[in-house]
């Protein structure tokens, strides 16, 4: 299995060769859905600060920006985050380990299609991280592609270098997150595509203790993140 830190070099690579493509691709309808149920999750509770993970070249952090949400973009690619800065967002070099940020910052977090390429051997801190961002009673949306129990590069992948993907069980996934997140929200998603492989859409509340899990993740490699530190 590569290391956390190879994994998001080659991620990096293979995302900078495709923003120029990705920016301006239109949302699929199935996901603007699932997006306009969080957005009206959070306009219902009040809460207007909003971190997105893995925000591409910035189309949903616009979506929300444009809709009175205080919005903060994360990418591990440059090229994506030069898109975002584009749309006059704020936007940070960060990958899923190294979000730098003081704790407590948000009242929401977004990542669509993102923790996917988390190693499942790191998920759990990635989780944990992420709770610690959020504050008391903070929403969390995490949509993902599942429905089979794999890891690592798809063969089939268009992108080069192949990206590295973590697919979950519906259950399996449930579980992780539980460790960390109340399930408000669950919703499995069948694809047009042929395959067991479907969309796992969740809105998460943070748990006011996440659990400890006996599962622990192995020591975590040295910071590899190239990012401009938020100034706050």
């Amino acid at each position: 299995m590569k290391m956390y830190a190879e994994i998001i070099v080659e991620l990096r690579r293979a995302y900078d060769s495709k923003a120029a493509d990705r920016d301006g691709v239109p949302i699929s309808p199935w996901k603007a859905e699932q997006r306009g149920r969080f957005l009206a999750e959070l306009e219902r509770e009040g809460k207007t600060k909003l971190l997105e993970i893995g925000s591409g070249p910035g189309r949903d952090g616009k979506f929300f920006r444009d809709r009175g949400l205080s919005v903060v973009c994360t990418d591990l690619s440059p090229e994506m985050v030069s898109f975002c800065r584009g749309k006059g967002l704020e936007a940070y070099e960060m990958d899923f380990l190294h979000l730098d940020f003081p704790a407590q910052s948000f009242d929401a977090v977004y990542a669509l299609n993102s923790l996917l390429h988390v190693p499942k051997a790191s998920m759990r801190t990635v989780l944990r991280d992420i709770h610690g961002l959020l504050r008391r009673g903070g929403l969390f949306y995490m949509g993902v592609y599942g429905g089979e129990d794999v890891e690592g590069p798809l063969p089939e992948d268009s992108y080069e270098p192949k990206r590295f993907f973590s697919y979950y069980l519906d259950h399996q996934i449930i579980q992780v997150v539980g460790e960390v997140f109340d399930l408000a929200y669950f919703r499995r998603i069948e694809l047009a595509r042929p395959g067991r492989i479907h969309f796992q859409s969740m809105i998460l509340r943070a748990k006011a203790e996440p659990s400890a899990s006996g599962d622990a993740d192995p020591p975590l490699p040295a910071a590899s993140a190239r990012h401009g530190k938020p100034r706050r």
